[in-house]
């Protein structure tokens, strides 16, 4: 009997402007995988706080982080490569994401204050205010266990560095 081989899924993971979206949806062409974005599972009342540049509480955020779980759990067994956008700022927010998968894995895109502020303040369409990036820079806590991949390079170079890192 051939055993199809462990879905491979990783969430990257950053504050805002870091370019998880960008990043998530490349990597998951170039492995032919499928990309969740994390934006998609807040409720409507955590994008009209957002909107209105209140940032998220941990009670927000629970909810969506349990339903990113749960397309996390689903997702496995669907493609071989699946890749997740979602800020997982803190260690018990990436807690929560793990009960979908305990082998899930991160890609952190960190950047300097200044490179991520200069990216939000050029973005356009995007619920997420440019004056939330602070609170979400506070209410980091960088993991210790991820694929750190610095944000002050084009796109281009930042998946081909990933995709060198991915196990």
């Amino acid at each position: 009997m051939v055993r199809k081989a462990m879905s491979k899924i990783y969430v990257i993971m950053g504050v805002c402007g870091c370019g998880k979206t960008t990043v998530g949806e490349a990597l998951s062409e170039a492995k032919g995988g499928e990309f969740i974005e994390g934006d998609a599972y807040h409720s409507e009342a955590n994008v009209e706080k957002m909107r209105s540049g209140t940032a998220l509480s941990d009670g927000d955020r629970q909810g969506w982080l349990e339903s990113l779980a749960e397309a996390i759990r689903e997702s496995a067994g669907r493609k071989d490569w699946c890749f997740v956008g979602c800020s997982a700022l803190k260690e018990s927010y990436r807690d929560v994401l793990r009960t979908g998968d305990p082998e899930l894995k991160f890609i952190y895109l960190h950047g300097t204050q200044e490179v991520l502020q200069r990216r939000m303040d050029a973005r356009t369409g995007h619920f997420m205010p440019p004056d939330l990036l602070v609170s979400q820079l506070e209410t980091l806590q960088e993991p210790q266990d991820a694929i750190r991949v610095s944000i002050d390079q084009s796109p281009e170079a930042i998946v081909t560095e990933v995709l060198a890192k991915l196990v």
